[in-house]
Formats: structure tokens, C-alpha cells, sequence
């Protein structure tokens, strides 16, 4: 798969996703999987135009907020066949008017023939376009369009701000649901304080990305990938109030583990169900304790899910 972080013509014409598909759940799924499938059908480039940044962090100065990093994008677009996306920062598009996206970015630039967005796609400048007016101006440059209609769970669309908002509860059921996989995170292992490995229960130290969104503080029971292998694990997010951390952690106890050590290498964890709410034990002994009860209660969630 081709990444360009410049608007650079496209050397061959296109099907092209449009979006900024922060988390890649099951509405922007179906937008990409329609331009990948148009695009094998017509002899096309199946091509995904994304932003490096939010428009709201960049036009508001909100935080950003997102649910997966931008390699972890990456991954899930090659994996759905994409060969070719335009990774731009939002900076360098933010005051293109909406006849001009159409003009020199749609057509002139992606060589685009077919485009595919969702019910809700905003383009332009103050975000003026609409997927009505997308339509309309790129019939006179022959290139169709088709706006996927919502998607739906529990009666209600699925979008980002909703998966958000259960990440932020801790709904991780939910959310994996919205997400059509499992929300989590591929890591890098660094060293801790080992206090896990004292007490027989070793933990996997990753440090919680910046600019994603935090979901809430505590234990989840979880499924760990290490060398194609799938192991239960239990995984902490949190500030450690019991032995104190200045920044958030995520730490990983796989039960049934018993391989090599795994410092420095990225390592797959997939949150699968919330246990518990992190909070202060009164002393290790305690805390030990409701480690392995809480080991317990993921493996019984790995069986069933695995």
C-alpha cells in the first residue's frame, strides 16, 4: 500500500473513500469497503483520502481524542485492500473551497472516477459541502458517487463520539461491537518496577499513547498476541494508586504465559470486558489478591470468546 503525505497526482485513475475515519468502525468500513470493491470491479485504485489530525483540533483546539493510532489505521486499510492513501495534514486543505476539492484535489489530483463517503460527509472550506452537493458537482467530471447510509447498533447510528463514550465508561462490549473488532492497542513492552514479578504475576508495561481517547481507569480482561499465539490476559489502566505512577500505564498479566521475555517488542492487547474499577488498596497483600480473582474472572471471558 502506497502512503503520500502530498497532494501528488495519482498515476492511475481511482475509486476513492473519503473520510477522516478516526476510528475505522463499522460505518467507515462500509464506505472504504465499497470504494475497494468498485475499484476491483472497474480496474480502478482503490485509494482512502484520510487527515493526519482531526478538523476539530485543529479549527477548535480540542483535544485530540482519537481511538486508534494512526499506524493502527494504516494496518486495517491494507488489510481491506486499500493500495493507495493520501495521509494529509488537515492544515494544508483547511481553506480549499468546496468547487476546488472537487476540481483539483478529486479529479485533478486522485484521478478519481468514483467516490465513496458517508451519509454525513462534510468537505470545503467551513465544511460547506455536503454529500448532496458532492453528487451534484462531480457529475460534470463523470465521476459518481454513492453515500453509504448509516449504519446502526441497538437501535441508534454508530459513530465515533458514541464509541467515545463508551470507552470512556468502560463499556468495552459495546464498543468492540461498534468497532466490528476488538478496541486496544499495539504497544511497545517496557520495563516497570517489577513489583508484579515479585508477587508471581508479571506484567507487560506499555505506556498509553498520546492523543488517544482514555478509556476508563481499571482492570479488563483481555486477549494478548504474542507470535501469532493468542493468551488470556489481564490488562490495568491506570495511575496505580496503590504503588504510584506519574503517567498512565497499561499493564498486562498473562495468566498462561510462561515464554521468553518480551521488553522492546511491540505487543498486541485487545480489551474484551470490564472488571473492575481501578481504586487504592489498602496494602499489596490486597492488591495480589484481587489480581488473581481478577485473572480468574479472564479466563473464563477467554474461553468464551476465544
Amino acid at each position: 500500500m502506497e502512503i503520500l503525505t502530498e497532494l501528488r497526482r495519482s498515476e492511475k485513475p481511482t475509486s476513492t473513500a473519503l473520510g477522516y475515519f478516526d476510528g475505522l468502525h463499522k460505518g467507515h468500513q462500509a464506505v472504504i469497503k465499497e470504494a475497494v470493491e468498485n475499484g476491483k470491479n472497474n480496474s480502478l485504485v482503490p485509494t482512502v483520502f484520510t487527515l493526519l489530525q482531526s478538523p476539530r483540533t485543529v479549527l477548535r483546539g480540542e483535544e485530540s481524542r482519537n481511538i486508534i493510532t494512526t499506524e493502527e489505521k494504516l494496518c486495517i486499510l491494507e488489510k481491506m485492500g486499500v493500495q493507495q492513501v493520501y495521509l494529509i495534514d488537515f492544515n494544508d486543505i483547511k481553506d480549499i473551497t468546496a468547487d476546488d476539492f472537487v476540481k483539483d484535489i478529486l479529479y485533478g489530483c486522485f484521478r478519481a472516477k468514483h467516490i465513496s463517503c458517508g451519509f454525513n460527509y462534510h468537505f470545503g472550506a467551513g465544511a460547506k459541502g455536503s454529500g448532496d452537493m458532492l453528487e451534484e458537482m462531480c457529475k460534470s467530471f463523470g465521476i459518481s458517487v454513492l453515500a453509504r447510509p448509516r449504519v446502526t447498533f441497538e437501535d441508534s447510528p454508530v459513530s465515533s463520539t458514541r464509541i467515545r463514550e463508551c470507552i470512556i465508561n468502560g463499556d468495552i462490549r459495546s464498543a468492540n461491537n461498534m468497532l466490528g473488532r476488538r478496541y486496544g492497542f499495539a504497544l511497545t513492552v517496557v520495563h516497570g518496577r517489577q513489583l508484579g514479578r515479585q508477587w508471581g504475576t508479571p506484567t507487560l508495561n506499555q505506556f498509553f499513547p498520546q492523543g488517544l481517547v482514555k478509556p476508563k481507569f481499571g482492570a479488563y480482561a483481555s486477549v494478548v498476541t504474542v507470535d501469532g499465539k493468542q493468551y488470556c490476559g489481564v490488562t490495568n489502566i491506570g495511575i496505580k494508586p496503590t504503588v504510584g505512577s506519574e503517567k498512565v500505564l497499561i499493564e498486562t498479566w498473562m495468566p498462561d504465559y510462561s515464554g521468553r521475555e518480551l521488553y522492546y517488542e511491540i505487543i498486541d492487547v485487545r480489551l474484551t470486558a470490564f472488571i473492575r474499577g481501578e481504586r487504592k488498596f489498602s496494602d499489596t497483600d490486597e492488591l495480589k489478591a484481587e489480581i488473581i480473582r481478577n485473572g480468574d474472572y479472564a479466563r473464563k471471558i477467554f474461553r468464551e470468546e476465544c
